[in-house]
């Protein structure tokens, strides 16, 4: 059980390499796992399967489905994102739009739960959790040249391993060490590192009620010689942080057969290293997700998630001035065309559903469907006398499949 376990988590880091583009909260997935997508990303008070509770809620090992036993859980997302460029410069003769090639991408997880004593509880779960980008090589017209290759690409992939305790039969404390492999590609070729961060969390039950409550330390990685940014020929590099996030969940359980469960979260993108420079703001998530068992062995469920876009808007910017990006003087025009055209993290609204199955006591079946609706940004600025504007529109829909095996 081990060795297979291990080498699936290897398999997944493989795959995973393949890319994530355009998640959902800024450049966060809103949830892991098809049966946390399908209810709208929650899962702070109440995950139901081993990889959203280690994704969600360190302390939830010790309450869910999977409990008193073991629980082995593989999951897949298909992301679908369509992301359309413009750039118009009316004076030089620019009018040009395309859509990224970059339109699909696998998303894998798996996660484990099982009992070390009656209080304490061990997960590990290995999951893709962060990644935007674009590919319009070849495709899109800039001041540049018709062969102008645009194209983003960042990713992360987190490996947790997970304890959780029960202080009192109704109260759970857990924690999960984070180690994070991030890759980015900024079109001059990919630049890869590592992080390490923590996740704290806790859960309180209080009758048909869970509160869970999770804090998640910020984790940065530099990514060396990534991108010429001061245009001297030689690449520097660019720190990204993956942001502190706060969280908060209430589940509601009026009957056995139905589960409410609402969260929000708080993620720090304005003091993050990377997005700070890219002048992203904070976003706070709102998420609403429901589950109901009309028989025992079927369930249904859906969701909402909001959350506003984090990218700001910068009319009026001069694009024949420069701008500071962590200590490099960078082109003021490259510089708003890599945070509109390049990283369009703008989908605000989602809504979710999903059904699972239990074959068997051992084994069920969840799958899901989340869509992201279509979201657009655009600015204009000034390049001497000439007008310039850029925009993006990004809409996603993705597919979730993932099997629980119970021993």
């Amino acid at each position: 059980m081990k060795k297979l376990f291990f080498a699936t988590i290897s398999f997944v880091f493989l795959l995973s390499m393949g890319g994530i583009a355009n998640a959902t909260n800024g450049d966060n997935l809103i949830g892991i796992g098809p049966i946390a997508r399908a209810m709208g990303g929650v899962g702070v008070a109440a995950p139901q399967d081993s990889i959203s509770a280690v994704f969600a809620n360190p302390a939830a090992m010790c309450f869910g489905p999977y409990c008193p036993g073991s629980q082995v859980d593989f999951g897949g997302t298909v992301f679908l994102p369509s992301t359309h460029a413009k750039i118009q410069i009316p004076a030089s003769g620019v009018n040009a739009g395309d859509r990224s090639q970059s339109n699909i991408f696998i998303v894998p997880a798996i996660g484990l739960s099982t009992p070390i004593t009656p209080t304490l509880r061990f997960g590990i779960a290995a999951y893709g959790t962060s990644g935007l980008g674009v590919d319009y090589r070849d495709r899109l017209v800039t001041p540049f040249g018709a062969d102008t290759q645009v194209f983003t690409q960042y990713q992360v992939m987190k490996f947790a391993p997970n304890l959780s305790y029960m202080i009192l039969d109704n109260l759970s404390v857990g924690v999960n060490v984070q180690v994070d492999y991030a890759a980015l590609d900024l079109g001059q070729g990919t630049s890869s590192g590592y992080a390490v961060g923590v996740q704290l969390g806790a859960i309180y039950k209080i009758g048909p009620v869970s509160l869970g409550l999770s804090y998640v330390t910020p984790q940065t990685v530099n990514h060396k010689r990534v991108f010429d940014f001061d245009g001297n020929g030689i690449k520097d590099a660019l720190k990204l942080e993956m942001p502190q996030t706060l969280g908060f969940g209430v589940g509601f359980s009026p009957f056995q057969n139905l589960l409410i469960e609402g969260n929000f979260k708080w993620i720090n993108w304005s003091n993050a290293d990377g997005y700070k420079d890219f002048d992203w703001r904070d976003q706070y998530v709102f998420s609403l997700g429901a589950q109901y068992k009309p028989i025992p062995k079927l369930s249904l469920r859906a969701g909402v998630n909001y959350g506003r876009n984090p990218v700001k808007e910068h009319n009026g910017f001069d694009a024949s001035s420069s701008t500071i990006v962590q200590g490099k003087a960078t082109s003021t025009f490259g510089y708003e065309f890599l945070r509109i055209v390049g990283f369009p993290a703008v989908v605000e609204t989602h809504i979710t559903f999903g059904v699972g199955y239990e074959f068997s006591e051992k084994f069920a079946v969840n799958l899901g469907y989340a869509h992201g609706f279509e979201k657009k940004i655009s600015e204009t600025g000034t390049s001497g006398p000439a007008t310039v504007t850029l925009g993006s529109k990004l809409e996603e829909n993705s597919f979730e499949m993932g099997f629980s095996w119970r021993f």
